[in-house]
Order: structure tokens, then sequence, then C-alpha cells
């Protein structure tokens, strides 16, 4: 009994002699051990924490960027980024806006301009900039609401003015849209800003230097690919843009910053507005470039844009239109239209004046629902002195731009119609426009326009085709620039916070 007592108490002593030798022998990197420790837990990791988070993270993952008193802050690094970087643009623009109002100080003397000077001018441009086939173009006359304005913002925007593009969503809907026929602009606006080079001129890969994030989706390739024909349910278009929206909104900041007022989408497509309803945010906060620019419709001009509707028939401009007839070349009809019957207008003036130009009185007023056989409608719109633009199914008509290149005074009649780059142009100085009450009068309304005036009208439809010319590449003051000029006004009335 005495024997296994002493054998059980001497197993636990012997253990404990034999731990403490090993800890006799350690001792010394044992001590250096504790020590390092120590100095680790107070001035910072002895072990490198970068080659830690990047074993067990990968490279720069933003949720373990551990300083050097072992706290978090890549969080609060990245934000005091991005706030110097939204306050780096908003010094920007802020200098933008002083260099406009300076030229609005002159704008007291845009009476004497216009009067002195009824055409724009182009002098040598050596400086290296933009430039427009060796010419410097300086807007000036009538056309122009003030041209001096226009002028400086358009060199301000040209100096600084930068887009980003989102990368997110796949072809063909993204990154792609028809440049050809009625929806033309879709496809080459978003071709010219992505591979042109003078669109690159504007583009910036880092979303961080951008003035505005641009949604690169074609409307009229979502009706193609997402809609049922004769459906007429628009659901798939606004869950797209619904999903696109979430999807940057998720990925990127941006579009939180602001909840989408310094985003832009562009569509000419009739059902665009419907497709904008999608996101809730987009459709009231964003700008959106529509060429059904309708304000009985929701269209705001104050922060939406109107965009010209331009047919390229085969993706050209007709070679008719490229070279009009010269002014002492005498036009045989007073006014021409050619279209169908659809939409709440043209029903009126095919009422009153289809199949009249039979009458010889009223052989100076040609309206067709069709043309017959044999004629030609380019010959029409370049032998009028006139052309009628009435609204269809929706506001926008390509007649307008058809008009303007046959130089033929676009006669519009339409309801609730924003008129493109309205804010820069006056359509008064080369258009008429007359109300729905008027058609029957019409040949009566058009009769009384004075010889002298008629003139003085056409000379503005010359001196704005230029701003109606999809170019390729595009060119300085062109429809491209325009369009970006306008979205550039809309940025200027935003200022981040």
């Amino acid at each position: 009994m005495n024997i296994r007592c002493s054998f059980f108490f001497a197993a636990p002593l012997s253990l404990l002699a034999f731990f403490f030798l090993i800890l006799l022998i350690l001792h010394g990197h044992f001590f250096q051990f504790v020590t390092t420790f120590s100095a680790a837990s107070t001035t910072g990791f002895s072990v490198p924490t970068d080659r830690l988070r990047t074993k067990f993270f990968g490279e720069n993952h933003p949720h373990f960027a551990v300083g050097a008193t072992g706290v978090i802050h890549q969080k609060n690094t990245a934000e005091r980024t991005a706030t110097r970087r939204v306050r780096k643009v908003e010094e920007e623009l802020a200098g933008a806006r002083a260099s406009i109002r300076k030229a609005a100080a002159a704008a007291s003397d845009e009476d004497i301009e216009r009067s002195n000077c009824t055409f724009a001018t182009t002098v040598g441009n050596g400086d290296g900039g933009f430039d427009d086939g060796g010419d410097h173009y300086i807007p000036a006359g009538d056309v122009y609401r003030n041209s001096r304005l226009f002028y400086r913002s358009y060199l301000e925007m040209e100096k600084m003015f930068k887009i980003y593009v989102y990368q997110d969503g796949e072809l063909p809907i993204t990154h792609d849209g028809p440049c050809k026929d009625i929806y033309s602009i879709e496809g080459r606006f978003i071709q010219e800003l992505e591979h042109g080079v003078r669109g690159g001129k504007f583009r910036t890969h880092d979303p961080n230097l951008a003035h505005v994030y641009f949604f690169p989706f074609s409307v009229t390739w979502m009706v193609k690919y997402l809609y049922t024909p004769l459906s007429y349910n628009l659901t798939p278009l606004k869950q797209f843009v619904s999903d696109y929206v979430r999807v940057v909104s998720t990925k990127y900041p941006f579009w939180n910053r602001t909840l989408g007022a310094d985003h832009f989408m562009l569509a000419c497509h009739d059902w665009a507005p419907h497709a904008s309803k999608g996101n809730p945010s987009l459709y009231h906060n964003s700008i959106r470039v529509l060429c059904n620019a309708n304000t009985s419709e929701g269209f705001k001009p104050r922060k939406d844009v109107s965009l010209p509707e331009i047919h390229l028939y085969g993706g050209e401009v007709s070679p008719k239109l490229l070279s009009p007839p010269k002014d002492n070349t005498p036009r045989s009809y007073l006014a021409f239209f050619a279209g169908g019957e659809h939409g709440p207008i043209r029903p009126i003036l095919l009422h009153h004046w289809k199949n009249l130009n039979n009458n010889n009185d009223d052989d100076l007023i040609r309206v067709y629902e069709y043309l017959p056989k044999g004629m030609d409608y380019y010959s029409f719109l370049l032998n009028s002195k006139f052309c009628l633009c009435p609204s269809g199914h929706e506001v926008a008509s390509p007649r307008i731009v058809e008009s303007i290149y046959a130089e033929c005074v676009p006669v519009i009649i339409s309801e609730g119609y924003v008129l493109p780059f309205s804010d820069v142009l006056r359509w008064e100085a080369f258009s008429v426009q007359m109300d729905v009450s008027d058609i029957p009068r019409l040949k009566d309304v058009l009769s009384a326009i004075p010889e002298e005036r008629y003139w003085k009208l056409k000379e503005g439809v010359r001196a704005v085709r230029r701003h109606f010319t999809l170019n390729q590449p595009a060119k300085r003051y062109d429809a491209f620039h325009m369009i970006l000029h306008s979205i550039w006004l809309r940025r200027l009335n935003i200022e981040l916070n």
C-alpha cells in the first residue's frame, strides 16, 4: 500500500522535473519570444500583416487594411479620398460657372452683336486643341439666344467635361445601338463616345474624375430583343433598366451619392420615357436625353435633354440633301408634307389639305399621306419653301432635321414638344411654329410671311445645319457635341455636397 502511494506521487514529480529542464534549455528563446510579442503589442505587428492579408484574402483586400496602430481605417481613408475628389470636380465646375457668368455680364452687348453680325465666323486655329478641319468656329447671329454665352460655355465644356461610361452589360443591348434608319442617333452617340477620337476626349476611365456617368444601353435594342411584338407589354424594358441601375448602384458608390442626379441615359425610341420608369430615381432625378421630349409625359426641360431625331436611311444622309439648291433657284411649292395618318395632329392636317393640290388654287400646298408612284420625297423637300413637320404618335419628327438639310424652313406643328438645343438656339429665327388650331388657315398663315422674313428664316436654317449633322468622325459644334453641351449645361446646375 505504501509502495503504491510513493509511486503515485513520484511519477508526477518526475514529469514536472522533466518540463522544468526543457524550459531551462529553451529559456533564451522563450524570453526572446515574450520580449518580441510585448514589443509588438506597443509598436505594431512583428509579422508583416501585408503578407498575412495577401495570403488569406488576396491583394488589397478592402476589409483588412491594418495600419500601424492596428486600427482598420481603409473605409475612412477611402471616404476622405472620395471627398477630396468630389471637391476637386466641384471646384472645376465652379470655375466654369464663374467664367460663364463673366461672359453673361457682357450680355448687354448681345443686341449690338446680333445687329452687326448675321453669320457666325471661322478663323484659323493653330493651338493644337479641338479644331474643325483647321478652322475655329465662332457662333454669332440671330439663331443663338446669346452667342457669347454659348461660346464661353462650349469652350469650358471642351476644356474640362469628363464622362465615365459604365462598362457593365453585354452586347447587343449595351455598348451598342442602331446606327442607321430612324433611331440612328442612339448607336451613333454610343459609338462616338466609346470608340471615336473626338468622343474619347470627353471620356475618362477613372470614375472619380467624371462630371457625369453614362448608362450605355439602347432602348431600341431592348425593344428588338426583349419586347414581344404586339403584346404592348413594356415590363421587360423597365425591368432591364431596373436591373442595370441596381447593378451599378451596388457595385459603385457614384449613383448613391446623388441618387442619379449626375447620371444620364440617351434614347430615341418612342418608348424610352416608359423604360426610364424602371427606376424611380432615374425617372425623377437623372438626365434623360430623349427624342420623345414631351412635357405632358414627364419630360422636364430643366434636367432632361431633347434629342433631335435624325433618320439616316442606310446609315447616311441622302446625297440629294448634301448640296441644297442655290438661293437664286426658285422653289415651286409653298409647303409640303408626306406621311402616315397617325397621332392626334396629322389626321387634322390630312383632313384639311390632302388631295387638294389638284385644285389650281391650292397647287402651292402639297400634302400627301403617301407619295404617288414616281414622285421623289427629297425633290419635294428641295423644291418647297416651307416643310410641314407635324407630330405623329410622339412629338418628335425626323422631318425637322430633313427640312434643315434641304434648307426648307420647318413648320413645326406639335403640342408639349421641347425642341432640341433650345437652351442655345432661337428656333423662331429659323422655323415657324404653328398651333394645331391654325391648320385650317395653313396657306394664309404661310403666305402672310413677308419675303424678307422668309429669307431671314432660310438664312437661319443654313446657319444651324452644322448643329444637326452627325459626322464621322465628329466635328466641333455638330450634333454629337451639341448633345454633350446640353448635358453639360444640366450638370452645371447640379452641385454635389
